[in-house]
């Protein structure tokens, strides 16, 4: 597998996502969105983690390895922003024009500078090795993700309502108990009280 192919691939994939984002409306929107987020996010940590590092070393690449890294630092902060959304206002809408902006930008970079610098740096042995490193820990990356959403479902079923209602019953329970010492406490107080006076007579 080209190293190159599969990231452009996953570049090909995020332009067409966003297009249906420019064309949705409503609660639809939200749910494009959440493609290209989830689509970004493995992207970005596929990249850091296997192709940017071999591109560290190599004096051509060198500077626009760390540019890259800096660009996604600024990507990841617009998607969290905009992932914190309950509707797409015009804001919104906005912000979303912004992150498009950045990950266009990106790419162009990516693919008409940093590849190019990339192939005359590596060879083409190493080029197909990064390729399969990188689509190895995509589908890791995707199965743990899978994984974890299971296991959420699972723990949310557990939360049933009759446990809540019992949790309630004993909560009534306890400030029965604490209003119950505080009424005995007081009769006990009052009862001193009418002994002192009854001494004072």
């Amino acid at each position: 597998m080209d190293a190159f192919k599969l990231l452009k691939a996953d570049h090909k994939k995020v332009a067409g996502l966003f297009d249906q984002l420019e064309s949705a409306r409503g609660a639809n929107k939200l749910s494009v969105f959440k493609q290209i987020k989830t689509e970004l996010e493995l992207h970005a940590h596929i990249e850091e983690k296997i192709f940017y590092p071999a591109l560290e070393e190599p004096e051509e690449t060198h500077d626009l390895t760390l540019e890259a890294y800096e660009e996604h630092k600024v990507v990841k902060k617009l998607l969290q922003e905009l992932g914190r959304a309950r509707t797409a206002n015009e804001e919104w809408e906005a912000k979303a024009k912004v992150l498009r902006e950045n990950v266009e930008h990106h790419v162009e970079e990516e693919e008409n500078e940093l590849f190019e610098k990339a192939e005359a740096a590596l060879g083409a042995e190493e080029i197909e090795e990064l390729g399969e490193q990188l689509e190895a820990e995509k589908v890791r990356k995707q199965k743990s993700g899978a994984t974890k959403s299971r296991g959420a479902q699972k723990s949310a079923s557990k939360t049933t309502a009759p446990s809540r209602a019992a949790k309630r019953t004993g909560g009534t329970k306890k400030s029965a108990s604490k209003s119950g010492s505080k009424s005995s406490g007081s009769k006990t107080a009052s009862r001193s009280r009418s002994k002192k006076s009854a001494k004072k007579k």
